[in-house]
Parts: structure tokens; sequence; C-alpha cells
């Protein structure tokens, strides 16, 4: 099984658990965008496409921020078509970590707006924080319950990224491997 880590905004900095995972577990792969600081929702789906369709294996996406955004574009969007299948078919489950409310007037990506509500039909395990700036824990919940995903709060943890003090996140990877655990060989 590999871990398909999608960093959200400006990438993952060296303190983000994202890049700890990548330089200390096994099987981990980030996909690489060409435009962290100027995202496109078409070309960072097709980038995911690129990586998904270079795997060989049963894959987790591993999601964080704007990467939860492009997790669950990618799988509405492709979940009907005849031309993913065999990728879509090797997603396994997804970790989607503090999405962002890319709905936001403000919010600096807009072609991610709005963010799609439907069923993912595939094991997803939402994680929030009660004072995440970027998005409201509502409506993470919400997002969990339109999704059929399971939702986590980890209390006040803003952002849950490297400013976070989560170090390499054990719970984190603990729900990774539950995931994982779902997966029938």
């Amino acid at each position: 099984m590999k871990l398909l880590l999608l960093p959200g905004l400006y990438n993952s900095g060296p303190q983000h658990w994202q890049s700890l995972w990548e330089s200390s577990l096994p099987n981990v792969v980030r996909v690489q965008q060409d435009n962290w600081d100027q995202p496109e929702l078409d070309l960072w789906m097709a980038r995911l496409t690129e990586y998904l369709d270079a795997c060989k294996e049963d894959v987790i996406l591993v999601a964080h921020s704007l990467g939860c955004a492009l997790a669950v574009h990618w799988i509405s969007s492709y979940k009907s078509s005849a031309l993913h299948v065999k990728q879509l078919a090797r997603i396994k489950g997804a970790l989607l970590v503090a999405p962002p409310d890319v709905g936001r007037t403000t919010f600096p990506a807009t072609s991610f707006s709005p963010m799609p509500e439907l069923p993912l039909s595939l094991p997803v395990k939402v994680i929030a924080s009660d004072n995440d700036p970027w998005c409201d824990i509502a409506l993470s919940r919400q997002w969990a319950h339109c999704w059929g995903a399971e939702f986590h709060s980890v209390g006040a943890r803003g952002h849950i990224n490297g400013e976070s003090g989560l170090g390499s996140w054990e719970q984190g990877q603990a729900w990774v491997a539950a995931l994982s655990q779902n997966v029938v060989s």
C-alpha cells in the first residue's frame, strides 16, 4: 500500500507532519505540483492523475488543506468516468486533514470552489481542528457527513500543520493504519 501525500497551498514545509512522514516512513510519495503558490484545480487534478497512472499498487490519499479539496474534486469528478476506473479502483481510502473553506471570498485558490458535497464511496476520515483559521469546524463536520466520512476533531491545533507542534503525528499514522486495515485483500 502506497501513501500519496497531497500537500496544500505552498506545499508542506520541513516541520510539517507530511514532510516528516515522507522522510521516515516507507512507501510514501509526495505529489509534486508545478505551482504551489497559485494553484489551478485542473492542473493539480492532471498531476494527481499522472501519479495514479504511474502507481501500480493500491494507494491511500493523505491530504492536507488544499490537498483535501484536490482529493475530493478528483474522486467526485472521476468516480463515474470510464477513463479513470483503474486509477479510482487503486484509491482504497483517504485521510483528509484540515480541509479549507474554499468558498471564502478571500481564499487564494478560487478554482477549487465550490467544494463537492457528494458521497465519496470509499473509506474516508476527515480530521479537523476546533480553531482552524482556514475553516470552521462545523463546516468540516458538514462536509464529512456529505462525503460519508468518519469525522474526528483534534481539539485546538490550528491548521494541523508544522506550527501545530504535532511532530511526526502518531495519531494521524494510526488513522492511516486503520484505513489500510479496511482494505480487503
